[in-house]
Formats: C-alpha cells, structure tokens, sequence
C-alpha cells in the first residue's frame, strides 16, 4: 500500500522558516520524482518544487531563490526547506509522489502572518 504522510507544517512570522518533510512507503521511492504542491484558500492545487529521479530540480517562480527541495533515498523522504517566508506562501502544501502508482500526501498547513 502507498502511503506518502508529510509534516512540519506550522505557523511563523514572515522571513522565518520551515522545513517541510514527506515520508513515503510502499513504493520504491528511487524510481519516483517527488514534488511539492500547494493550495490556498480559493484558489486552485499549484506546483510548488519538483526534484527527478537522479536530483534535478525545479522551482516554480513562487518559491526560486527561497525555496529548496530535496531527497534522502536512504529514508524515503523527501524535504521542501522554504525560508523568507511571505503571506503569501499560505496553503496546505502536498507531497506527491511521482510514479506508479502515484500518490498524494493529506497536505500540512502553513501559516505566515504578520
């Protein structure tokens, strides 16, 4: 059974941080790409950071230059470090899991308020 369950969602100031964790099971995760997506309120699911197979990486421009993603093979997971955060990085970020069969994270919430 695929479960991907991701954490380290929370409420911070803005320019503070927070690193992001999604933790997958049931799949072989070296084979999948990772990627993070988001959803504010009212608006639609937006893709956030993509990280490939062999570590290539992708930024939507929303998150360039503050953003990082990552992978740890050996564990499973995978990280979204977000820093200089802003209001309007306010969603529910997803972990989705890039493969077959893919899979969604129940999504945590991030809360950035002046």
């Amino acid at each position: 059974q695929v479960q991907v369950v991701e954490s380290g969602g929370g409420l911070v100031r803005p320019g503070q941080s927070l690193r992001l964790s999604c933790a997958a099971s049931g799949i072989i995760f070296s084979t999948y790409s990772m990627a993070w997506y988001r959803q504010a309120p009212g608006k639609q699911r937006e893709l956030v950071a993509v990280i490939r197979t062999e570590g290539g990486t992708y930024y939507a421009d929303s998150g360039k230059g503050r953003f990082t993603i990552s992978r740890d093979n050996a564990k499973n997971t995978v990280y979204l470090q977000m820093d200089n955060l802003k209001p309007e990085d306010t969603a529910v970020y997803y972990c989705y899991a890039g493969g077959y069969p893919p899979a969604w994270g129940q999504g945590t919430q991030v809360t950035v308020y002046s």
